[in-house]
């Protein structure tokens, strides 16, 4: 594991992240980032044995892992712009690679503008919220207009169990990426886009798969079984799918 301190708008960012090199020393890169409150590590026990023509980087994004939280509250796009200057320091274009994210981490993915892009489960499409979360939302807004003391108690139930742990900042993190549209972001992307997804995905539902292949023109979905963490029991048929496809 190796670490980068960044200067992103006045702050500085430290990245933690690991190169895994191929045997081939010319080999392309290819840049894995993680899910919302997932790490490097989970994504390498995944495919740190495969894609072997490729040398890996595994990132620890602002906030997870061994990167630390960031000094403010982030959006996606944010952390798009903290990976370029990462990796710029790493001497890396993304324009010149593979990139494969997988749910928060194919967003940002996406705004990185890869030479080609990886899509695991990835978040970007809003899904309508259910009657519960409506409700949540509803009374979280009003008892922090009238009872802003209140709703400092409640606060940790009115959260959903994805966030329960998190400092503030992290917290207004993910309230800034949970609901972004990235209808017109993937509708941009030219390049060749492969797009895996989990059947019973829950968190990001497989119609949102199926609207980002229709969105990105050269793109190709292939379906898995298991749900949003698929890859962990698919990574290899992930491997042999990618292949397959891009040389045909």
């Amino acid at each position: 594991m190796a670490q980068k301190r960044i200067e992103y708008q006045g702050q500085v960012f430290t990245i933690s992240y690991e190169i895994v090199e191929s045997q081939n020393k010319t080999a392309p890169i290819l840049v894995i980032l993680h899910g919302w409150g997932a790490s490097k590590a989970l994504m390498k026990q995944a495919f740190g044995s495969l894609f072997q023509e490729f040398r890996h980087c595994y990132i620890d994004m602002p906030g997870f892992g061994n990167s630390p939280t960031p000094p403010f509250a982030l959006n996606t796009f944010d952390y798009a712009e903290i990976l370029k200057i990462f990796l710029k320091q790493l001497t890396i274009e993304p324009c010149q690679c593979t990139i494969l994210g997988h749910s928060f981490g194919g967003k940002v993915a996406t705004l990185l503008q890869p030479k080609e892009l990886i899509l695991l489960s990835s978040a970007g499409i809003r899904v309508p919220k259910t009657l519960k979360i409506r409700l949540k939302i509803v009374i979280a807004k009003s008892l922090n207009r009238l009872a802003p003391k209140l709703n400092g108690i409640l606060k940790r139930f009115l959260r959903s169990k994805d966030v329960e742990n998190m400092d503030e900042i992290m917290y207004q993190t993910f309230k800034n990426v949970v609901d972004e549209d990235f209808t017109s972001i993937f509708a941009s992307f030219k390049n060749p886009c492969y797009i895996f997804w989990g059947e019973n995905d829950l968190a990001t539902p497989l119609k949102s798969g199926e609207r980002i292949h229709s969105l990105i023109q050269d793109s190709k979905l292939f379906v898995l079984k298991e749900d949003h963490f698929f890859f962990l029991k698919g990574a290899k048929e992930i491997e042999k799918l990618y292949f397959n496809a891009k040389n045909k």
